[in-house]
């Protein structure tokens, strides 16, 4: 069963940072665009960063400047390092292709930035 898995979560104070891993299949990552999404409590769910096969990224802009999406293709592996973590970045955040598949959703891992 093809799966994502989702870690690197957890609470964090305003300014921090957490970096956030995505394991999966060769398959999967080697063909497609990935990306990172998040979905806070009675929000819809957003995509936040994406990456490409040729490396080329495109961040929303609530983000730029402050997360970096990028993989590792021997671990078959995506990451999200976020720095200067901001109360409103908190959420769960998941990984899937772009544009998504719902066959790949993954249980998610919780940031929570506060105080």
């Amino acid at each position: 069963q093809v799966q994502l898995v989702e870690s690197g979560g957890g609470l964090v104070q305003p300014g921090g940072s957490l970096r956030l891993s995505c394991a999966g299949s060769r398959a999967i990552f080697s063909r497609n665009v990935m990306g990172w999404y998040r979905q806070a409590p009675g929000k819809q769910r957003d995509l936040v960063a994406r990456i490409a096969t040729d490396g080329t990224t495109n961040y929303a802009d609530s983000v730029k400047g402050r997360f970096t999406i990028f993989r590792d293709f021997v671990k078959n592996t995506v990451y999200l390092q976020m720095n200067s973590l901001k109360p409103e970045d908190t959420a769960a955040y998941y990984c899937n292709t772009y544009p998504q598949l719902g066959r790949l959703w993954g249980q998610g891992t919780q940031v929570t930035v506060s105080s």
